[in-house]
């Protein structure tokens, strides 16, 4: 399938390549590795829009849906960390590689996103090479919904309940978050399966290697993994937390004993 479209998917890696290479330099004028996290879903827009130029501007709701994904996801990382200096996580390799720092951050962090988004965004290209398929088109919409749903009422959720002086300390498991400890990696995982569907709408199947990637990197390395990991030990009442709620994919909260709750 990706046969007569090769030269366009390779000048895809070169742009995304291109694209964390510039924040890279950036990051390295303002001290702050960080930024790569608040333009990685940016990134994904960029390629979007690429491929349904590259492609003869085929299917334009792909792109679109990908860039309110991609802008809300990018502004509300940006707002969140305004102000707050770099990440504890690169800080911390700051303080292990010194003068290293540079050249590490460039290949272990900038360049490796680069690639790993341009792997996952591969559905994004799939999408634009064929006709669609209606059912599987409108259940990949339904996907991003769901998805996009679970990210920002999280996300704005758990902004709220962080704003209240009283909750200083305290571990948010409210609204969605009494369902699922990680509603916004949930939903991050729904919005890629969506892709996913528009590529299988036109043929794309052997794309499935991307969103099956973006749920394990959420589930098992770079998201609850890493959190949970480090909220366990500022927040002796996440353990807690962990014992009553399920922690990723959405459902009731379960009873736990009164003696296993102390």
């Amino acid at each position: 399938m990706f046969g007569p479209a090769l030269v366009p998917l390779a000048q895809s890696l070169g742009l995304a390549v291109g694209f964390f290479g510039v924040i890279w330099l950036v990051s390295l004028s303002r001290r702050d590795a960080s930024l790569v996290d608040r333009f990685w879903g940016m990134g994904f827009v960029l390629l979007a829009w690429y491929f349904w130029y590259a492609s003869g501007r085929r299917h334009i709701l792909s792109p679109i849906l990908v860039t309110l994904w991609g802008l809300r996801l990018s502004v509300y990382i940006a707002w969140r960390n305004w102000g707050r200096g770099e990440d504890y996580r690169y800080q911390a390799m700051r303080a292990k590689h010194g003068d290293r720092f540079a050249s590490v951050s460039l290949a272990t962090v900038f360049l490796l996103q680069a690639v790993l988004l341009w792997g996952i965004a591969t559905p994004l290209f799939a999408t634009q090479l064929a006709e669609h398929d209606a059912t599987l088109e409108v259940l990949g919409i339904g996907c991003w919904l769901v998805g996009v749903l679970f990210e920002s009422v999280g996300d704005w959720q758990l902004a709220r309940f962080k704003a209240d002086p009283d909750h200083h300390g305290k571990v948010m498991d409210q609204g969605l978050w009494r369902y699922t400890r990680h509603p916004n990696y949930f939903g991050d995982m729904m919005v890629w399966w969506g892709y996913f569907a528009f590529a299988a709408a036109a043929g794309g199947w052997m794309t499935i290697y991307a969103p099956i990637a973006m749920s394990l990197l959420l589930m098992r390395v770079s998201g609850v993994v890493l959190l949970e990991k480090k909220l366990k030990e500022t927040k002796p009442q996440y353990r807690h937390y962990i014992e009553r709620t399920n922690a990723f994919f959405p459902g009731p909260p379960r009873k736990v004993a009164r003696s296993e709750a102390r």
